[in-house]
């Protein structure tokens, strides 16, 4: 059993400091303008400290807390996606010789510490580790293989956030180096640390840190439930594949449509999405070139384009593709649904659209139960 510790503010500063020390690149959460983004921190002054947001379809702000929580946000509009295939990664470079292009080393990908993961953004890695494993990609697999992340539990969702409904949150079970719950009561103000791996333990000895007291560790893990119970949303995941599939043509996603703007957000804010597409740029000399990939959306019109035009021309084939894709047709292809319920897409889309009505719509305008129905009506008749 790995162990449990308890440390202070001082302990988090040391943590930053030791991950450093260490080699790693601390990328974390800070306050950039009016938004929470995840960037290079070296200490806790860098951190979003007594600074909340208010999340709802289509709304996002960021207010003063009433006290000097470190983590008492929920998400931002980044996820560590960012850094796990960076938009635009080279993935190949050459230069011109006599024998034509020669493969030149790429630099070795960084040590990058995640520092501040949610629960869902965590999930959305191990999501991201099936799609890439499959294929064997160099720079996703590069990057993950020498990363390490600090969790830290949710105590306070947001109303667009509905993990509970996908196991994926509001507390953290596995995928974690070191794994934290911030507790702030009174005057009390601690962080339960515990170790998820061998690396883990070795940073946590490191820390200057105490036992935890059995009703500190209760306390935690009541926060954590009670987070699941005041979930914002609900995504029932019941026979949700099979609604989808049997729902391809139904008209409701030309309602969708009207107030779809194609805008792409929902798929550049998404922790799992990993649509991209491939260029290929040449100096101007003509002696080097490089192969890179910068993300893509299956929003856009281009995504589709085969010869004599796209498959999908308008939004609403779009955003059934988007939403059929990450609610089923994912489970066939990876295992499990594409989405975390970290509720990214609902807060950034512009007009509002929330994932978990739309399957709902769906689901209660299933076009099947219209064709049974009218089939029995028939034979009921004849």
């Amino acid at each position: 059993m790995r162990e449990t510790l308890v440390i202070d503010q001082e302990g988090v500063d040391a943590l930053i400091h030791t991950l450093t020390d260490r080699g790693y690149e601390v990328v974390g959460p800070t306050v950039r303008g009016q938004t929470i983004l995840y960037d290079t921190i070296t200490s806790t002054d860098d951190l979003p400290v007594g600074i909340t947001d208010r999340q709802e379809a289509g709304t996002y702000r960021l207010e003063t807390r009433d006290d000097g929580a470190l983590f008492g946000y929920v998400v931002g509009p980044q996820s560590f996606r960012r850094y796990l295939t960076p938009p635009g990664n080279v993935f190949w470079k050459g230069v011109l010789t006599d024998d034509g292009f020669e493969t030149v080393e790429l630099p070795e990908p960084p040590r990058l510490a995640f520092f501040g993961a949610r629960p869902c953004e965590v999930a959305a890695m191990q999501v991201q580790d099936e799609v890439y494993s499959a294929v064997g990609d160099p720079v996703y697999l590069g990057r993950r293989g020498r990363s390490f992340t600090v969790a830290v539990n949710c105590s306070e969702p947001a109303p667009t956030c509905f993990c509970d409904s996908l196991g994926t949150g509001p507390g953290v079970s596995n995928g974690y180096d070191i794994a934290m719950t911030e507790v702030v009561d009174g005057e009390s103000h601690y962080f339960i640390a515990e170790a998820g791996t061998d690396e883990g333990s070795e940073v946590l000895a490191l820390l200057p840190s105490r036992d935890p007291l059995d009703e500190e560790l209760v306390h935690a893990r009541r926060m954590v439930v009670r987070a699941a119970e005041r979930m914002g949303r609900h995504l029932d995941t019941d026979g949700l594949k099979e609604v989808l599939y049997g729902n391809i043509e139904n008209p409701y996603w030309d309602e969708i449509a009207k107030r779809c703007l194609s805008c792409t957000n929902c798929t550049l804010v998404c922790p799992t999405c990993f649509c991209s597409t491939v260029e290929d740029h040449l100096s101007l000399d003509g002696s080097e070139a490089e192969r890179a990939r910068p993300w893509d959306s299956c929003f856009t019109l281009d995504f589709s384009y085969v010869n004599g035009g796209p498959v999908r021309p308008s939004p609403g084939p779009r955003y059934r593709q988007w939403l059929t894709h990450k609610l089923a047709s994912w489970q066939d292809q990876f295992g499990s649904i594409g989405c975390v319920g970290c509720g990214r897409c609902i807060t950034w889309c512009p007009v509002g659209i929330d994932i978990t009505k739309e399957a709902a719509a769906i689901r209660e305008r299933d076009v099947r139960r219209v064709v049974v129905g009218a089939s029995s009506a028939k034979e009921g008749t004849e």
